[in-house]
């Protein structure tokens, strides 16, 4: 559970959009994911499997509550240890511009920012996206590169 709790976290809430349900997700999925070990395929990668529950998990409070929150992708903007410090103005640059994509990204209908989410901000691969969000890998490619399409237009406006 503590192997997984940070990246189950950060998916239930790129989902949720709301700590208290991505957290209640979690616990949910975790005890839905406990309860279920014997239906889990010996051999198969348990990291996908997990986050694929605890998605659903997320879903459905975001289907229930109907909440229409933002999308705040603070994890996927943090600096990193050991990178340089950056100027007043190049920080006040960097933060207008990450304000520009985060307000691009909330922009995407749900099933599309939920891949780049997913691809982009939680660092999954393709095939874990996929099981994660429970679609063909086909689908997480176009939806990925339909997505990446309206970023681009949206932040070259």
């Amino acid at each position: 559970m503590r192997a997984h709790q940070g990246i189950a976290f950060r998916t239930a809430y790129v989902i949720a959009r709301d700590a208290a349900d991505a957290e209640e997700a979690v616990q949910d999925g975790f005890v839905k994911a406990y309860r279920a070990l014997a239906r889990f395929r010996c051999g198969a990668p348990f990291r996908p499997w997990l986050l694929q529950i605890v998605a659903n998990e997320a879903r459905n409070r975001r289907r229930s509550a109907g909440r229409r929150a933002s999308l705040a992708l603070r994890a996927a903007v943090e600096a990193r240890p050991g990178d340089a410090v950056p100027s007043p103005e190049a920080a006040l640059l960097g933060q207008e511009r990450r304000a520009e994509l985060v307000d691009a990204v909330n922009g995407l209908r749900d099933d599309e920012r939920d891949v780049i989410a997913c691809r982009f901000f939680l660092g999954l691969t393709e095939e874990e996206t996929a099981q994660t969000l429970d679609v063909k890998l086909g689908t997480v490619k176009s939806r990925t590169a339909r997505a990446l399409e309206r970023l681009r237009e949206e932040v070259e406006r």
